[in-house]
């Protein structure tokens, strides 16, 4: 395994993008669904999916209630781990790095591009809580609804969102009799170093 030298070292965003524009292309549904991966304080993983809603240089976005499964273990230990499958592709990307909020003021343009119904359902879901059963959920939906009949929904205090900042990705490209192409880019000082792998 050979890293290329520093002063041709390429870095991993431009072929991420490029095959994630390959699978919208695709028509595929949530070509931006992705596995997130947390741990517990406890040490228990968890995994569950989520859908990016921006990437670019400084990481991967993607939002969520703050009480939820994936936030508490976020606060306690912010190293997670994305992966992308793209079966249509043969293709996969898995992404480790650390999570951290994002500003208010990005939270607050995401939440206003959602549909309205969408917002409701942020205000209405307490998130990985208990739940009788669906009736409560609507009830609940219904509530918000009379309370913001006349007025715009605002972002809830309890829902935001948080970027990915890689350390490390890997690309996964699919070969026959399962040879398959695997290469991965780490973050050092000096920028990204790249290694083929073994499949």
């Amino acid at each position: 395994m050979k890293a290329v030298q520093p002063h041709n070292r390429p870095t991993p965003l431009p072929l991420f993008r490029q095959i994630f524009e390959k699978a919208t292309a695709t028509g595929m549904e949530n070509p931006n669904a992705v596995a997130l991966s947390t741990v517990s304080p406890e040490g228990r993983p968890s995994t569950r999916t989520v859908l990016l809603k921006q990437f670019d240089e400084r990481g991967f976005v993607f939002y969520t209630n703050l009480g939820s499964r994936k936030a508490q273990d976020i606060a306690g230990n912010p190293n997670v781990c994305l992966h992308f499958y793209w079966r249509q592709l043969g293709r996969q990307v898995l992404i480790e790095g650390r999570a951290e909020p994002v500003s208010d003021a990005q939270a607050d343009r995401y939440f206003a591009s959602r549909a309205r119904t969408s917002r409701l359902g942020a205000w209405a879901s307490r998130q990985s809580q208990p739940l009788s059963g669906r009736g409560e959920l609507l009830k609940e939906v219904a509530r918000y609804e009379a309370r913001f009949l006349a007025s715009p929904v605002p972002r809830p205090p309890f829902w935001s969102g948080f970027r990915v900042v890689p350390d490390s990705f890997e690309f996964w490209k699919q070969g026959a009799f399962r040879l398959h192409e695997r290469l991965r880019f780490e973050r050092t000082e000096e920028g990204w170093r790249q290694l083929r792998l073994f499949p």
